[in-house]
C-alpha cells in the first residue's frame, strides 16, 4: 500500500508542478494516468484487504483525498477557467475506459477457457474412442485369435 501512496504522491507533485508553470494539465499526461493507475490500486487494496489494517488503509486514502483537495484549489486558482470540471469528466471518463478494458479481458480469459474446455473435451472422445477400439481389438484376437 506505501508503494501505491508513494507512486501517487509523485504523481500529483508533477501535475501541481505542470499546472503551476503551464497553467494547463496537458503537459503532466504520463503522471495524470500513473497518479489514476496508484489511486486505483490504493483503493483495490484497501478494499480487499478487509480489516487488517483498517486505520492504515483509512489515511492512504484521507491523504489523497487532501492533496486532491489541494489539487483542485491549484487548478481553480492557477489553471485556466474550468479546468477542474475537465478534470472531473476526464477522471469520470478514464474510470470508464478503465472498466470497459478490464471487462474486455475478462470476456477474453472466459473465450479462451471456452475453448480449452472444449478442446479438452474433444480429446478426452478422441481417447475414449481409441479406448474403445483397442478393448474391442484386444477381445476379438483374444476371442477369434485373429483380426
Amino acid at each position: 500500500m506505501l508503494a501505491e501512496l508513494m507512486a501517487a504522491n509523485a504523481a500529483l507533485s508533477v501535475i501541481r508542478e505542470a499546472i503551476s508553470h503551464s497553467g494547463e494539465i496537458v503537459s503532466a499526461g504520463k503522471a495524470v494516468f500513473e497518479y489514476f493507475d496508484a489511486k486505483a490500486a490504493l483503493q483495490r487494496k484497501a478494499n480487499s484487504q478487509g480489516n487488517k489494517s483498517e486505520l492504515e488503509e483509512f489515511m492512504a486514502l484521507e491523504q489523497l483525498r487532501q492533496q486532491e483537495e489541494r489539487l483542485r484549489e491549484e487548478m481553480i486558482y492557477a489553471g485556466r477557467p474550468g479546468m477542474w470540471d475537465d478534470w472531473l469528466q476526464f477522471q469520470a471518463r478514464a474510470a470508464r475506459e478503465r472498466e470497459a478494458k478490464r471487462r474486455a479481458e475478462i470476456q477474453a480469459r472466459i473465450e479462451r477457457m471456452k475453448f480449452v474446455q472444449t478442446f479438452a473435451q474433444y480429446a478426452l472422445i478422441s481417447i475414449l474412442v481409441t479406448a474403445i477400439a483397442a478393448v474391442i481389438t484386444w477381445i476379438s484376437v483374444r476371442l477369434l485369435g485373429r483380426v
